[in-house]
Order: C-alpha cells, then structure tokens, then sequence
C-alpha cells in the first residue's frame, strides 16, 4: 500500500510477516517448541513518529487490541502474547536495525513495516533467517515476490483492479470503460493494468487509456479525450489530493461516466472544500472493510475499538487487528514455535477476519474479497462486498 492519510485507507502503505525455515528449526532465537515457551513473543516495526505516523499509529492501535482480546481469552495455546514494537520512522535503515533486534530477542513473527519501502527492505532481509513476517498493509507486488517467509493482510494493488472490473461489469453493467492513470507510479499502473485485463474478460470495451506524469496538475486534455469516447465508467487510480483535482475538472467538462477507483480514494472527503462533499457522489472505490457494514464480527470490532480509542476504527486498524489473528491461528496450528513450521502454517490459514474472509494463495498475497464503498449525500456509504473471482 502506498503513502495515505489515515483517512485514506485504502492504501498507501504496509505490514510484513515472514515465517519460514532455513535451517533456524527450534533454535534460541525463534522459541524452539512450543512447550518450550514461556510466552508468545510478537514485534512491531511501526513508524509512530514523522509523516507516516498517521498510518503506523492507527495500524499499532488494531493490533494492541487484538493482543488483548486474546490475552484476555487465554492467550495463544494457553500462552500469553508478548508484543514489542520500535519507531522506524518509515525509514528503510532504521526498519533493517529494528528487525535484527526483534530477531536477536526471539521473536515468533513480526509485524511491519507499514510503509513500502521500510517493508521490502526487512523483507529482503528476513530471507536468510526465515522470520515469519506479515505486513497488514503493504500492496506493493514485489514484497512478498520470492520470499516464502513474508505474506500480507491487505489485498494488493493488481486485486484491486480485478475487483473493480467485476463490479463495473455485474453491478454497474458497463460495455465500455476509460483508464485514466499516472504514469510513474507502480500503484496507479498495478490497478490499471489488471482493471484491463479482467474488464476486457467480462466483456467490457476499454475504448481509452490516458496517462499523465507525477507533477501534472491539469488533466483536461487528457479527460477530454475520454469524454469523447464516451465511457460508462472511468478508472482513476490515484491518491485522494490528486483525485480531488481531477474530479474537479472531470465535472467542469462534464463527464457524464461513473467514476471508480481503488482505496486511494479513501480521503477525499477530509479534504474537499466545506459545502462541496456532495460533488463527489456517484464514486465508488475499493476499501479493506466498512464502518458500516452490519456484519457481526466488524460491528464488535468497532464497537471494541471505538470504546478503547474513543474514535471510529480506519482500515488501517482493521488490517493490523486481523493480522495477528492470523498468527494466532497459524501458531496454534504449528507443529512447533520454529520458523518453518509457523511459516507453514501461516500457508493454510483460513479465517473471516474484519476485512473479509482470508486465506493466501501465490506468493503469500491472500485472496480476499474487498468493500466496496459509495460516496452518497457527501459521506462515504458501504455498498457491497466483492470477489476477486
């Protein structure tokens, strides 16, 4: 996931974990078995200070609580959990200098960094020790890419597209579609890349591509082209700030095609203009879960949350509570606390979590359903849940 305000989420951003065998098999440093272990030992790499703190804070809060809900529930195998974390500041030096002191303290499974570029680099170097590591929110393809140890709560970018295809074509019942993208960055091309695929399978036309550089403010040539192709949808893969300006001007010139796009969009309404929230109804965008949803499992969740934090829950949050679930369920699972066997029993874990059902498949990303959320009467509103498939 890339950089996002808090309120963004959807996105930015990230949380590794990587469990494996390399040799490391019961050892000091990673418990031995599980009768040998006094506790369950977890570690964070959370950016809690700098500009990223807005995602690490919100992300370390769902984890904590998750921690004592278990805790309080008898532990993992009768074990109560240990849980350190250290600021990295999403600074990729300081994530690497924080992973081998977790490691040298004898952590079962780390979760972090949150960012991107802090993630891949402790996740290029929990390879060597098989260090189980879970990101809950790097969508970044290439951090789990290779690495047998290191798998991800959040969907990934590319999943976002598929997922956005099939909701343009079952639910909006489009027949042609436009793609408006940046085109230096790796998030906006993984959702647009893989929203052509799957949209040109369901039967959908992409009568448009566009594309526009990092520093471009004024996409008016761009959206005037797609106006005249005449679209039933238009992806727009992007940051919150960014879309803003582009739905702005999509407006202006009249674009009379429904507007979708991936959990950057979490956001917009932070940052629109006081009066002007109603403009952006008509969009839906991709999130991990909804406030709003009615499930059981997500309104205890909040309710839990909003009673230990006195604020409502982000996607972040969401992410970080599910991710040690999924620990809980792997060691509980696991022949023994050794790297190889949490690793492969992180591999079989099958659990509906607050942001949807989760179980992994290639390269460790989970295949999930994702929430689909509609900005109506200026609010963001839950308007269903999708299936990648």
């Amino acid at each position: 996931m890339k950089k996002k305000l808090l309120v963004a989420i959807l996105s930015m951003t990230m949380l590794l974990t990587a469990c494996g065998g390399n040799g490391n098999n019961g050892n000091a440093a990673n418990g031995g078995d599980t009768a040998e272990a006094e506790v369950i030992k977890l570690g964070g790499i959370i950016p809690k200070t700098g500009a990223a703190a807005v995602y690490g804070n919100t992300t370390e809060n769902g984890i904590k609580l998750a921690i004592d809900e278990i805790n309080a529930n008898g532990g993992i195998g009768g074990k109560q959990v240990e849980y350190t974390s250290e600021d990295d500041k999403a600074d990729p030096t300081e994530s690497v200098t924080i992973y081998t002191k977790l490691v040298e303290q004898g952590v079962h499974g780390i979760i972090g960094g949150i960012t991107s570029k802090p993630t891949v680099a402790v996740a290029e170097n929990s390879v060597d020790d098989f260090t189980p590591i879970i990101t809950p929110t790097g969508t970044m393809e290439s951090i789990t890419e290779g690495k047998d140890n290191v798998f991800r709560t959040c969907f990934t970018d590319p999943l976002q597209g598929q997922i956005l295809a099939n909701f343009s074509a079952d639910k909006l019942q489009a027949k042609k579609a436009a793609v408006l993208r940046n085109n230096n960055d790796d998030y906006s091309n993984g959702v647009a890349d893989a929203f052509k695929v799957q949209a040109e399978a369901k039967g959908i036309e992409i009568v448009a591509d566009e594309g526009y550089s990092e520093d471009d403010v004024d996409f008016k040539v761009q959206l005037t082209k797609i106006k005249e192709k005449e679209p039933d949808v238009l992806l727009i893969p992007e940051y919150y700030e960014k879309d803003v300006t582009i739905l702005t001007q999509a407006k202006e010139l009249e674009i009379d095609a429904t507007i979708v796009g991936p959990d950057g969009w979490d956001g917009v309404l932070a940052i629109a203009v006081d009066g002007t929230e109603s403009s952006f109804d008509g969009v839906y965008f991709t999130n991990h879960y909804s406030v709003k949803d009615d499930a059981e499992k997500v309104q205890n969740f909040v309710k839990a949350y909003e009673e230990k934090y006195n604020e409502a829950p982000s996607a972040f949050a969401a992410l970080g509570y599910d991710t040690v679930y999924i620990y809980k369920e792997a060691i509980e699972s696991a022949k023994s606390l050794s790297n190889e066997d949490i690793v492969e029993a992180i591999k079989a874990v099958e659990i509906e979590g607050v942001t949807g059902s989760i179980k992994f498949g290639e390269n460790n990303n989970p295949v999930k359903t994702a929430t689909i959320i509609k900005i109506a009467d200026g609010e963001y509103t839950f308007d269903s849940v999708v299936s990648p498939e």
